[in-house]
């Protein structure tokens, strides 16, 4: 019996010391349930597919339970790891693949947090930080030396029994607590936040794990060929010196479409008359040759570079903080928060607005082509957009969506914005080789009204056929987004945003010969007969009318006495306006047209210059006895005076004076 007694006491204590046990477990958190993290994009954004760095949603875990760490302990440190099913292409900002893809704790924000309002004048309001929100600071070495931006931070636990005591906030423990980190680049498709001391909530409250500034490779996905549109999906795995569990890992980040759509007019113009001359220092002005119209693909396609918004459309802004986490900017900037970063580290800040280029092929020797150097930007009622986002102090008054003409190379880049103001409104393109090139920027747009823009085309030269200028030829135009790159992988030097090229070379202008072309139906210098012709070029006239010159070439169908074969076509000389070609088949004529004697058959002449008439005269040789004398059948369009352009039928496309006589 004492000793049943003996072991009853044991049992007691023991029983007494694990109910304590379990007491003090409770209150520093042990024993809570598993810490467990469930993923959310909440609104994945449409995107564009001509996009190499678009910025994908928002990427947040939403943890609880787990054992909070004890007050002073070190917190234990986690790798939290991204992958897209694309190129990760987030600009990389320091060495190891620094990059500006961003990992936040427990939504920190400025203090104090400056919220965009709806208020013209002022139209920011700056209120307190939300309550219980720490302010933002960044994991890095200026902070915590020996440690650097991107790496682990020391950071200790504050449990004390108030489950609202957060590590990532001022309390008396961190006087600075790190809530910010950097990413590094760990391959073409993820990012890997490296040493991040993740602290469990415990069973009341939970910690909440943001991560921005992703920018992924669209064009490398491109579009659906079905309903559903192309995904970008993110996959996120955390691991290190605790086990956290995420529910829902891949989250859809965003949906692809096309950004721009383009349509032009076209124009078709003659050699042999000066076009547009008022632009390059004469007096003719023929106007507006064709549009080029881009709509975006989907509202907020268009965007302007920050939230910041120039006061006159063409003074480049400087731009403001967009460091409030998860609000939508509507801007190619992502987070940005200036002051967190150095200033050689450009985090979050996109190089410029949206671009979008326009490039002009084959433009022949002394062809000039000039544009708008502003154009607004228009709702589907052709209205002109007004931003819906509010504007920055600077900016009052400037709400208009619009494009602005700049300075940039060939595929739409440059180091800094610099609008080109041109005379009169328009200003000429530049040129490398035969390529015409210029660029417009987004300096404002409304995010939630789709909008387009049309822009005036001008073609401008003087005519010198002598010297075949300007040159014919067929023109083409390419429109897309800029800049362009094939740069489709994160980068340091790479400007953002930057587009690959998927456009298609479109009809935009012409350069035509200026011909006139004649049917000699019958002529003949055979059986004792022979056929005079005079073809005159009557561009020289009382009226007004430009004169031209140009050679006619002759093309002769049929045969020779004997059976033999035509004789192969001939170019005269230049034949001036005001004067004609006159020769017999028999004996030739002027300008160097020689005899093609014994020809009988049908004869077509081609003439560079408008306004040839002709009249052919068949005889007995010396006309004696025989003589029968036709005007040649045009074979070119009239003109419609009613209509400004020929109509019926025409083998040869050409607008002539007269169908027949």
């Amino acid at each position: 019996m004492a000793d049943f007694r003996k072991w009853f006491f044991a049992f007691a204590v023991v029983a007494l010391l694990l109910g304590l046990g379990s007491s003090a477990n409770a209150q520093i958190g042990l024993g809570s349930p598993s810490f467990q993290c469930t993923a959310n994009a909440a609104v994945p954004p449409i995107v564009r597919a001509e996009g190499l760095t678009e910025l994908v949603g928002d990427l947040t875990l939403n943890c609880t339970g787990g054992t909070p760490t004890i007050t002073g302990a070190n917190i234990p440190l986690s790798n939290v790891t991204i992958f897209l099913n694309t190129n990760v292409t987030s600009r990389i900002i320091g060495s190891g693949g620094l990059s500006e893809a961003t990992l936040m704790i427990d939504e920190p924000h400025p203090d104090p947090v400056i919220v965009p309002g709806n208020n013209p004048i002022p139209d920011h309001t700056v209120v307190l930080p939300p309550q219980g929100s720490p302010p933002q600071v960044l994991c890095g070495s200026a902070l915590y030396p020996g440690t650097g931006q991107g790496n682990s931070c020391p950071l200790v636990g504050t449990f004390e029994g108030v489950p609202s005591l957060s590590p990532y906030g001022p309390n008396d423990i961190n006087a600075t607590p790190p809530n910010v980190f950097s990413g590094r680049q760990n391959s073409n498709s993820s990012v890997v936040f490296l040493g991040v001391p993740i602290d469990a909530p415990g069973t009341a409250g939970q910690r909440v794990v943001r991560i921005t500034n992703v920018r992924a490779n669209a064009f490398q996905l491109g579009v659906s060929s079905t309903l559903v549109p192309t995904q970008i999906t993110m996959f996120i795995a955390v691991n290190g010196s605790q086990q956290v569990t995420i529910n829902n890992p891949t989250q859809t980040v965003a949906f692809i479409q096309v950004g721009l759509i383009v349509s032009n007019g076209t124009a078709s113009l003659l050699q042999c008359e000066d076009h547009n001359t008022i632009l390059i220092g004469g007096g003719l002005d023929n106007g507006v040759d064709f549009h080029v119209n881009v709509s975006e693909g989907f509202a907020s396609s268009f965007k302007r570079r920050n939230y910041a918004l120039t006061a006159d459309g063409v003074t480049p802004p400087a731009p403001v903080a967009q460091n409030v986490p998860g609000f939508p900017y509507n801007t190619e900037t992502g987070f940005y928060a200036p002051s967190l970063f150095s200033a050689t580290q450009i985090v979050g800040l996109a190089d410029t607005g949206t671009r979008i280029l326009l490039r002009f092929n084959n433009v022949g020797a002394g062809v000039h082509i000039f544009v708008d150097t502003t154009v607004e930007l228009e709702d589907s009622s052709g209205a002109d957009s007004v931003t819906d986002q509010p504007q920055s102090p600077v900016a009052a008054g400037f709400a208009t969506g619009q494009l602005t003409l700049v300075s940039a190379d060939v595929n739409g880049a440059s180091t800094s914005f610099s609008a080109i103001t041109g005379s009169g409104g328009v200003a000429e393109v530049n040129y490398s080789g035969t390529t015409g090139y210029a660029t417009y920027e987004v300096v404002s747009s409304a995010a939630n009204v789709p909008e387009h823009a049309s822009i005036d085309v001008f073609v401008a030269f003087f005519s010198n056929t002598t010297q075949n200028l300007p040159a014919p030829g067929s023109s083409t135009l390419n429109v897309s987004f800029a800049p362009l790159s094939n740069v489709g992988v994160a980068s340091a030097s790479d400007p953002i945003p930057r587009f690959g090229d998927n456009s298609q070379p479109r009809a935009a202008f012409d350069i035509n010969l200026c011909t006139c072309d004649l049917l000699f139906p019958f002529v003949t210098n055979q059986a004792g007969f022979d056929t005079g012709i005079a073809l005159a070029n009557t561009s020289l006239d009382p009226f007004g009318t430009g004169q031209q010159q140009g050679t006619v070439k002759l093309f002769y169908f049929g045969n020779t006495a004997g059976g033999g074969a035509a004789p192969p076509p001939f170019t005269t000389q230049v034949i001036p306006a005001g004067q004609e070609l006159i020769f017999n088949l028999s004996s030739g004529g002027n300008f160097g047209t020689p005899a093609v004697p014994g020809f009988e058959g049908y004869i077509i002449s081609v003439a560079n210059f408008q306004y040839c008439h002709a009249f052919a005269f068949i005889s007995d040789v010396g006309a004696q006895k025989l003589a029968e004398g036709y005007l040649a059948i045009q074979l070119d369009y009239p003109f419609n005076l009613s209509f400004g352009n020929g109509n019926g039928f025409s083998r040869t496309g050409v607008i002539g004076e007269n169908e027949g006589h």
